[in-house]
């Protein structure tokens, strides 16, 4: 990894934190997650540092996921780095997901993947008009992951179950609909907003809510920010008021219903089933959709959500996708998806089984089965060590 990969820095009382491989719309590696980890551990004890925020450099995406790649070479060899990646990228999601510190995140452009894995546990998510927002794992035989068995579950209805078997892509409306995003704030005034968000002394900088003379203005000072608490959470929402708008409707909410009713049952075999009946138009698109992905990741990725809405905590529910990580990498279908998608781009992947009751429950119950104790993930401690 170059140092540059990740630009970590401290600007007044905010850490700061910078994807910055842009060329490849910032697709993280083991290095970057370790890089990451490593600022946030940092920070920790740092009393100066009131509030994290998380972007990343060039126009085109905040994180496309992971380095696919690179995972798939180790998965068809001793699949070593392909662990240590998913080791890394998952103590960095769940030191996210418990950070004692407020993390804002923008996720201005496309956000799949390990993009989701950092963003969603984040208190603050902003999506901006450029926001492009999937968990399309299935596409390449993997599954969705980085805490998605948490997340999506906890959507409203069934949302959650839909984006993991479809992979549909959201833009900024229906991410702040469903919660995914907290906040739209369109891309011309993100810079305004970091600005804001990072500066200890926006009285100098000729930031919104203050005079040329460094005085605060007395409605906006009660309104918005007390600039004492600028790490307070109370204070960072007062905050987003002065930069948040209306994303537009939701396209999402016109198919709610139908999705709360089509995907709600147990078997992908019987949401097949449910779509074929209903038989619109928008149905047999998303029963076309699913036909085309990874049997296995559709079965994988349904039992997850259904499991992980009762998980009891969320470095459980790494502990668990780390286990379906490390045997879904090494299985012959990641391999194919990359090489149609990815390599060969023809976007005809022959998976293996290719029909979804050829997936047997036993196959399952190897994919989800507990590794050997000393291959187990583990979360990261607080602080680092000595």
């Amino acid at each position: 990894m170059s140092e540059a990969d990740v630009i970590a820095r401290v600007e007044d009382d905010a850490g700061r934190l910078s994807l910055n491989r842009p060329r490849a719309l910032n697709a993280l590696t083991a290095d970057m997650c370790v890089a990451i980890s490593d600022a946030l551990l940092a920070w920790i004890d740092v009393d100066a540092v009131r509030i994290v925020l998380i972007d990343h450099t060039g126009e085109r995406g905040f994180c496309a996921g992971g380095d696919i790649r690179l995972v798939a070479q180790s998965g068809a060899g001793d699949g070593r780095e392909a662990r240590r990646f998913f080791a890394s990228e998952y103590r960095m999601n769940e030191l996210l997901f418990r950070y004692p510190k407020p993390v804002v995140v923008i996720m201005d452009g496309i956000t799949m993947g390990g993009g989701v894995g950092i963003s969603m546990p984040a208190r603050l998510r902003i999506a901006t008009e450029r926001t492009l927002w999937a968990m399309p794992e299935g596409d390449i035989g993997l599954f969705p992951d980085v805490g998605a068995g948490w997340s999506l579950p906890r959507l409203p209805g069934q949302a959650g179950a839909w984006l993991a078997l479809t992979g549909a892509r959201l833009r900024a409306a229906d991410c702040v609909t469903l919660g995914i995003a907290t906040h739209f704030v369109p891309s011309g005034r993100v810079a305004e907003l970091k600005s804001f968000l990072t500066s200890a002394h926006s009285r100098e900088r000729g930031n919104p809510g203050f005079l040329a003379d460094g005085s605060v203005q007395a409605e906006v000072q009660e309104k918005h920010l007390d600039p004492s608490f600028r790490g307070d959470e109370r204070n960072i929402e007062k905050v987003m008021d002065e930069f948040t708008a209306d994303p537009g409707p939701s396209p999402f909410t016109e198919h709610r219903p139908a999705i709360d009713r089509l995907f709600a049952h147990d078997t992908v075999e019987g949401i097949m089933a449910a779509l074929t009946i209903e038989g619109s138009d928008w149905a047999l698109e998303q029963q076309q959709i699913m036909g085309r992905k990874c049997p296995t990741t559709l079965k994988v990725a349904l039992r997850l959500i259904r499991e992980g809405a009762d998980r009891a905590s969320f470095a459980e529910e790494m502990a668990l996708e780390y286990r379906v990580a490390v045997r879904m990498s090494r299985r012959s279908d990641f391999i194919e998806g990359v090489r149609a998608v990815i390599l060969d781009k023809d976007n005809h992947p022959h998976w293996s089984p290719t029909r979804l009751e050829d997936v047997s429950p036993v196959m399952l119950d190897e994919i989800f089965a507990p590794l050997a104790a000393t291959e187990e993930w583990t979360p990261l401690p607080d602080r680092r060590s000595p």
